[in-house]
C-alpha cells in the first residue's frame, strides 16, 4: 500500500485552515502509525469539535472533557476508518455520540440543586475588548434560542463548514432534512434579530 503524501501543517507556508482532503490524509497515516500525522489530524480539527461539543451540551465545563474524550475515541477506532467520508465528518459523528452519551450519563446521576448560570459563567470567562467579541456573544445566544435539531444542523453547516451530506452524515438524518432545518435556523435567526423580546424562537 502506497502511503499518502502528507501536506505540512503548521510549518508551511499556507496560512488557511488544512483542507479536508489533507486531514483525511492525516487520519489515514495516523491509522499506519505516524506519531506525526497523529498530531497533526488533532491539531487540525481541535477547534471544530470543541466548538461543535460547546453548542451541542450546553455546559462549558464538560467541552474539554468532551472534546478529549472524542480524539481518544476517534484514535481508538483509527483502525476502521476507511477514509469513505472526510476524516472530519467521520470525526464530528463521534463527538455527536461522545455528547449524546454524556447527556445519557448525566440524566442517570442525582442533579445538584444549585445550578450556576453557565452562560453568565462563560461570558465572564472570555477576554473581553477583543475584536468580533460583542458579536460571538450576541451569536452564542441566538443559537442557544434555536431549537436542537436546527442549532445542530446550522452549527454544522454554517459554523463547521460541512456541506449539507456531510452535515446529514454527522446527524443521521436525510440531506432534505438538513436543508430544512437550516433553513428555518436562518428564519428565526433573522426573527430574532428583528424582534428583541426574541419571541420569534419558537417558530
Amino acid at each position: 500500500m502506497i502511503a499518502p503524501a502528507l501536506p505540512t501543517s503548521r510549518d508551511g507556508s499556507a496560512g488557511a485552515p488544512p483542507a479536508d482532503e489533507s486531514i483525511t490524509a492525516w487520519a489515514l497515516a495516523a491509522r499506519g502509525g505516524d506519531p506525526r500525522a497523529v498530531e497533526d489530524f488533532v491539531h487540525a480539527l481541535h477547534r471544530d469539535v470543541r466548538r461543535y461539543v460547546a453548542h451541542l451540551c450546553g455546559d462549558p465545563q464538560a467541552v474539554d472533557d468532551l472534546a478529549q474524550d472524542t480524539f481518544l475515541r476517534a484514535l481508538g477506532s483509527l483502525h476502521r476508518f476507511e477514509g469513505r467520508s472526510s476524516a472530519r465528518t467521520w470525526l464530528l459523528a463521534i463527538a455527536r455520540r461522545a455528547v449524546i452519551d454524556s447527556h445519557r450519563y448525566a440524566a442517570a446521576r442525582p442533579r445538584p440543586a444549585d445550578v450556576p448560570d453557565w452562560p453568565l459563567a462563560v461570558e465572564r470567562a472570555q477576554p473581553r475588548h477583543l475584536p468580533g467579541f460583542d458579536d460571538g456573544v450576541a451569536l452564542l445566544d441566538l443559537l442557544a434560542a434555536l431549537p436542537d435539531e436546527r442549532r445542530e444542523a446550522f452549527l454544522l453547516t454554517q459554523v463547521c463548514g460541512l456541506a449539507y451530506a456531510e452535515a446529514a452524515e454527522v446527524s443521521d438524518c436525510p440531506v432534505g432534512t438538513v436543508r430544512s432545518r437550516v433553513a428555518r435556523a436562518r428564519a428565526t435567526l433573522v426573527d430574532l434579530l428583528t424582534e428583541p423580546d426574541g419571541s420569534a424562537a419558537a417558530t
